[in-house]
C-alpha cells in the first residue's frame, strides 16, 4: 500500500494505519527506519535531524581480523564506490566499519544518529584524535558494514558495537559520545558494560520518555509499547538478516519517485564536498535487508521504568550533556501551535534532564545549533569530549 501522506522536510514516509512498513531515504537498517520515521530531529520537532580524514587505520599494533563473511548472500558486502576508511571487522559472519585515528589510554567512541555514518563525525574526529584516540563507527547495515542478526534491537546494537571493540584489539576504557539515537544505544552499552565505560557525552540524545510525530500525530513511543518481550542478542545462526522482499524494494522506489534522489540539505552541506560525494551514494542505495519486527517502545519503556528506580545509573562517572537553544518553528498540519510549542519545550527539558544519569554531569547549550551539533558546533563538541575526557585522567570533577 502506498503512503499518504508525507514530510518532505523531515525526510520520512508516513505510512496509513494498515501496518504497512514506514521506509526512510537512506541506506539503513528497519529498526533504524522505523526510528527515524518516528521524526527525532531535535529538541525543536521540525530541525533537520573540517579535516578530511587521513586514509590511514590505527586501532591497533596488531591487524584486526578482516575475513569474509561466512554468510556473504544475507550480509550485505555490496561492491562500494567508495573505499572504506578505516577496516572491516569480523565480528561473528559479518563486519563491521571501524576508523581510529589518535592515540590515549581512554578510547572516545562515536555513535551516530538514525540513519547517519561514522563519517558524519569528520568535523570532530579529526579535532578529538590530537588527544585522544578516538573511533567512529557504522552500525550494521550503514555504509560499509554489513547487514546485521535480526531483530535490530538497542541492546543489539550495543552488544555488537561490544564485540566490535573487542575483535579489533581496543583498549578500554572509553568515552562514549551518543548523538540522538546513538546516545540511548550508548546508554544502553554502559548499562551492560558498566566497567568498560569512564566517561559519557550526550549530544542532543534522544530521551526514553520522548514524544514525535507518527502518522500525523503526535505520540508518547513509549506508551505504545504492547508488552512483548524484547528478543535476546541474536547470531547470524540465530537469526540472520534476509534479503529485502519485493514489497521493501518497491516501497524503495516509490520513495525516490515521490522525493527525487537524495540531495545535500543543511547541515550535511558543512561537510567536506568528497564526504557530501560520499554521503549521497550511500542514501542512494536500495535496502540491503528486509524489514523485520520492531520493539523501540518496547525498549524505551524498560528503559523509562529502570530510570524511575535508579535516576543515577551512571553513578560519578563524567557526564556532559549537549542540548540546542530552544526553537519550536512552525507546527506541522494538524498540531496547534501551543501544543507544538508545549511539546518542544518538554523534549528540551527531557534532553537537560539527562544530566542526572550522572552526579558528576554538566550541562552545555549550543547557541548556533539545530540538531546536528557536531556539524553546526563541532568545536563545542570537541570541548565537551576534551573536559570529560580531562576529567577521567584526572580523576576530578567535571567544572562548570
Amino acid at each position: 500500500m502506498k503512503p499518504i501522506l508525507a514530510f518532505a522536510a523531515l525526510c520520512i514516509i508516513i505510512l496509513p494505519l494498515s501496518g504497512a512498513r514506514v521506509r526512510q531515504q537512506e541506506n539503513q537498517s528497519s529498526h533504524q527506519a522505523t526510528i527515524a520515521a518516528w521524526s527525532n530531529s531535535s529538541s525543536a520537532i521540525t530541525s533537520r535531524e573540517v579535516e578530511k580524514f587521513p586514509h590511514t587505520d590505527q586501532t591497533n599494533n596488531q591487524p584486526a581480523k578482516t575475513t569474509k563473511p561466512q554468510n556473504e548472500p544475507a550480509a550485505h558486502a555490496m561492491q562500494t564506490a567508495y573505499p572504506p576508511l578505516g577496516k572491516l571487522v569480523d565480528i561473528g559472519g559479518y563486519r563491521l566499519h571501524l576508523y581510529c585515528t589518535g592515540k590515549g589510554r581512554e578510547t572516545v567512541v562515536l555513535l551516530a544518529g538514525s540513519g547517519d555514518f561514522s563519517f558524519d563525525w569528520s568535523l570532530t574526529q579529526a579535532s578529538i584524535s590530537r588527544f585522544a584516540r578516538v573511533c567512529s563507527y557504522d552500525r550494521a547495515g550503514l555504509a560499509w558494514s554489513d547487514a546485521g542478526p535480526t531483530p535490530r534491537t538497542m541492546k543489539q546494537e550495543a552488544y555488537e558495537l561490544h564485540a566490535l571493540l573487542k575483535a579489533a584489539r581496543i583498549h578500554t576504557p572509553t568515552v562514549l559520545v551518543g548523538h540522538s539515537l546513538g546516545g540511548l544505544i550508548a546508554r544502553v552499552y554502559a548499562a551492560q558494560y558498566p566497567k568498560e565505560v569512564v566517561g559519557m557525552v550526550l549530544v542532543d540524545a534522544t530521551h526514553e520518555d520522548t514524544t514525535l510525530m507518527y502518522q500525523g500525530k503526535l505520540v508518547r513511543v513509549r506508551e505504545s509499547a504492547t508488552g512483548k518481550p524484547i528478543p535476546p542478542v541474536q547470531t547470524m545462526q540465530s537469526s540472520p538478516p534476509q534479503p529485502p522482499t519485493a514489497e521493501d524494494l518497491e516501497q524503495f522506489a516509490f520513495n525516490q519517485k515521490v522525493f527525487g534522489k537524495p540531495k545535500t540539505e543543511a547541515p550535511f552541506d558543512k561537510l567536506p564536498a568528497s564526504i557530501q560525494a560520499m554521503r549521497l551514494w550511500f542514501r542512494s542505495q536500495p535496502p540491503n535487508a528486509a524489514a523485520e519486527a520492531d520493539f523501540w517502545a518496547e525498549e524505551l519503556q524498560e528503559m523509562y521504568l529502570a530510570r524511575a528506580k535508579t535516576p543515577y545509573q551512571l553513578g560519578n562517572i563524567p557526564l556532559v550533556v549537549l542540548v540546542t537553544k530552544p526553537v519550536a518553528g512552525n507546527p506541522p498540519p494538524g498540531i496547534a501551535t501551543d501544543e507544538w510549542q508545549r511539546i518542544n519545550q518538554e523534549k528540551r527539558q527531557q534532553k537537560m534532564a539527562l544530566t542526572n544519569l550522572s552526579h558528576n554531569s554538566k550541562l552545555m547549550v549550543a547557541q548556533k545549533s539545530g540538531h546536528h551539533i557536531q556539524l553546526d558546533e563541532p568545536q563545542l563538541v570537541t570541548k565537551a569530549i576534551r573536559q570529560t575526557v580531562e576529567a577521567v585522567r584526572q580523576h576530578k570533577k567535571l567544572l562548570p
